[in-house]
């Protein structure tokens, strides 16, 4: 028991360890740039499903972190047909990105889209992963105030 334990921990670390992550560096505090993808998500028909303050839920336990929040959203005419092709697109979807500050920077963070789908029998030219591609590029650029 403790061997499978371990290794399924290895697994986690190395699934983590080996994400690509995009970066965006963005104008404004964390919460004007949370604001401004919130309103570029919605304003693009997508959805917002949450907002988890971060820094907010580590005050309230009185620790400090640096000011982050994660914004969770989608679109179902997007995030469907990945369910479709495999059903465990349901474990890293709806899309997520965490706006937090990096040494006084505010930054965009997101998993890149092939880094989600790694593993999954979705194909690589599926429509739906170039348009989400695309979506998170344009979200966070205009979050960003570039």
């Amino acid at each position: 028991m403790r061997i499978l334990i371990a290794a399924i921990g290895l697994m986690v670390m190395a699934t983590t360890a080996g994400a690509d992550y995009v970066r965006v560096e963005a104008a404004g505090s964390v919460q004007e740039v949370s604001d401004r993808l919130v309103a570029a998500v919605e304003g693009a028909g997508a959805k917002v499903f949450a907002r988890v303050p971060h820094s907010k839920g580590a005050a309230s336990v009185d620790l400090e972190l640096q000011d982050a929040e994660l914004v969770i959203f989608g679109n179902p005419k997007l995030g469907t047909p990945a369910l479709q092709a495999d059903i465990h697109a349901g474990l890293v979807l709806p899309l997520r990105v965490l706006v937090h500050d990096d040494g006084g920077q505010t930054v965009l963070s997101y998993e890149s889209v092939d880094a989600l789908f790694a593993g999954m029998d979705i194909p690589a030219d599926a429509p739906f992963r170039a348009a989400m591609t695309g979506a998170l590029a344009k979200l966070t650029g205009a979050a960003a105030g570039n």
